[in-house]
């Protein structure tokens, strides 16, 4: 199987470097499939014997990628979903443009062109012919040129159309003998040319982009890769209409769905711009002058505050302290003035002599994080300690110390870890659901694209079979008048031969034809009754070998006479004997048998009795 997967690998890359056609991203099952079709029509027996092929006869490549390009496309396919498209997206967008504004449309994958009319008759309706030559473009790409050659004439025949409304078929189509030819001043708004979705640049700005039942022939790499060259084909509101077989489950943050049934998606705009940045020239704010008794507030906010908060001077004595520590630590107003390094809480929780050393000498703020401090309650406190540098102006006035009660926040992160915790498993289990979900999508996703792109060969079969059968009708049509032309002239010699047969029965000569080989053609009745054999037995026989009464040696030179073309011989009398056995006195008389163009055909010969 290596060695097979690598000969048709070799094969797609002398296609790509031959032609420029990159199948690569095709699904392998599909194009193996469609390959060793057209592989079976030529015969070869395997990849490397087919790509020695295609390098003798180049002419094969055509026929290569008429195959594998399934060209399957049809007006108003899937009527309810173009009906979805009309009044869900065209209508909103032409209400939605200014009058003069461009519409423009792209239509990917067109094949034959039919899509591509259809949209152009759709907008037609919505704008008028007028203002549909003046404000759209519908640019209709395909990788085929073959294909694109017979989109741009625009001709289709009568079963092509029979899924056009009647009123539309009138007013858009131009019947031109057993085709119908759409409307030249609409045509021109639809521009053709090639694409390939894979190698070449998408076309920009466009508002409404159709992609239908393509899709679907390429593999998840490739099918990503193009739907972020239609992103950036589309406008910040445009619309991506899709085949029923693509359904974009796995590129939410390309496309989100507008009706998933029908498959038409709205492009996911990449996100606004952030807002502007504050100004920066506002004049500054006055500040007013400092009421009084400002002092006596700062020292109660001090005493009140929720944290625990002591100050200690530059030379390491006790400033202030405020309720909530002399409540945990026991540091109270009459600890004022003494050295801190006296007191239990400059080693108790933590060593803090060497945090405020470190905050005064790199005069910034010190941080301690996790500190436990067990109550005489029996229980636990957590703490957070921040060492600040007290500086006026140039000159270091003291630190102040803050311990912040975290236990409460600490059983709240360690709660919310241990739920994390739990939800990282039970989020893991739902990946893990969510991934066989997905897996299974996927598999789903490919077989009703396979299944999709089975019928789309069907169907392309199906076509060349009716057209197959259209033809052999026509050859049995022709069969047929011809057999009837043989019935008549069969009929006419029969008569003819009828009569002839008539008039040698009735005259009472014997007459015998012979040809160039004096073999008998005709032997009439009067000749049987003269030699006693029947027309069945002379018949094909060679003259001179017939045993009759007549003295045929005799009659030879006669014969041949007339076989050169003398009518002037003249007739023998003979004696022979009948078919009695009586002998009789006959005149022969020997002519001619003219062929019609100036020769002869043998010779008649008249036998008379007496």
């Amino acid at each position: 199987m290596d060695e097979v997967d690598g000969q048709f690998e070799a094969l797609l890359t002398y296609v790509k470097e031959a032609r420029g056609f990159d199948f690569t991203g095709y699904k392998r099952s599909s194009l193996v499939r469609r390959v060793n079709r057209r592989m079976s029509q030529v015969p070869v027996t395997g990849f490397a014997e087919y790509l020695d092929f295609l390098q003798v006869h180049p002419d094969e490549f055509t026929a290569l990628f008429n195959t594998i390009l399934i060209n399957v496309t049809g007006f108003f396919r899937d009527p309810e979903a173009w009906e979805r498209l009309r009044t869900g997206v065209l209508i909103p967008l032409v209400a939605a443009k200014p009058p003069a504004d461009p519409i423009r449309v792209w239509s990917a994958g067109c094949a034959s062109g039919q899509e591509a009319c259809t949209l152009a008759m759709m907008l037609a309706e919505i704008l008028g012919p007028e203002q549909f030559r003046a404000r759209v473009k519908i640019y209709a790409t395909d990788v085929d040129e073959e294909q694109l050659a017979e989109a741009r004439y625009a001709s289709y025949r009568a079963r092509d159309v029979t899924d056009v409304p009647p009123e539309l078929l009138e007013r858009y189509f131009e019947p031109i003998g057993t085709r119908y030819v759409f409307r030249k001043d609409l045509r021109r708004s639809v521009i053709y040319g090639r694409n390939d979705l894979v190698q070449d640049a998408p076309i920009s700005r466009v508002d409404l982009l159709t992609c239908r039942n393509t899709l679907m022939y390429f593999n998840a790499e490739t099918q990503a890769r193009i739907l972020g060259r239609f992103h950036f084909a589309l406008t910040e509101v445009g619309t991506l209409f899709l085949g029923k077989a693509e359904m974009l489950l796995s590129h939410s943050s390309l496309f989100q769905p507008i009706d998933l049934k029908r498959r038409i998606f709205r492009k996911v705009s990449r996100g606004a711009p952030a807002g502007a940045p504050p100004r920066a020239d506002q004049p500054p704010i006055a500040h007013p002058a400092e009421p009084a008794g400002l002092d006596r507030v700062r020292n109660a906010a001090l005493m009140a505050a929720p944290a625990a908060q002591i100050v200690v001077t530059e030379d390491g004595l006790i400033a202030l302290s405020n309720l909530r520590a002399e409540t945990l630590f026991g540091v109270s107003s009459r600890d004022v003035g003494r050295p801190l390094r006296d007191l239990e809480v400059s080693y108790r929780p933590v060593e803090l002599r060497r945090y405020i050393e470190q905050a005064q000498a790199e005069r910034r703020p010190v941080r301690i994080t996790g500190v436990e401090y067990p109550c005489g309650t029996g229980t636990t406190l957590h703490l957070d300690i921040q060492v600040n540098p007290l500086v006026d102006v140039d000159s270091l006035l003291g630190v102040g110390v803050v311990f912040q009660d975290v236990t409460a926040a600490k059983q709240l992160r360690d709660e919310l870890e241990r739920a994390n915790r739990e939800l990282a498993a039970a989020y893991e289990e739902l990946q893990s659901t969510n991934e066989e979900l997905a897996t299974t999508n996927e598999e789903l996703q490919s077989t009703v694209e396979e299944l999709e792109t089975t019928n789309e060969e069907l169907q392309s079969t199906n076509e060349e079979l009716e057209t197959m059968n259209e033809e052999l009708q026509s050859t049995n049509d022709e069969l047929q008048g011809i057999n009837e032309q043989l019935r008549r002239s069969t009929a006419e010699l029969d008569g003819a031969n009828g009569f002839l047969d008539a008039i040698l029965a009735g005259l009472r000569a014997g007459i015998v034809v012979v040809d160039q080989g004096l073999r008998v053609r005709v032997w009439n009745r009067q000749a049987e009754e003269l030699w006693g054999l029947r027309s069945t037995e002379a018949v094909g026989e060679h003259l001179l070998d017939l045993d009759i009464g007549l003295p045929v040696d005799r009659v030879r030179p006669l014969v041949r006479q007339a076989l050169t073309g003398d009518a002037e011989s003249k007739p023998l009398e003979l004696e022979a004997i009948n078919r009695r056995g009586r002998p009789i006195i006959v005149r022969v008389a020997c002519s001619p048998l003219p062929d019609g163009s100036g020769g002869t055909n043998g010779a008649i010969i008249v036998v008379e009795a007496d």
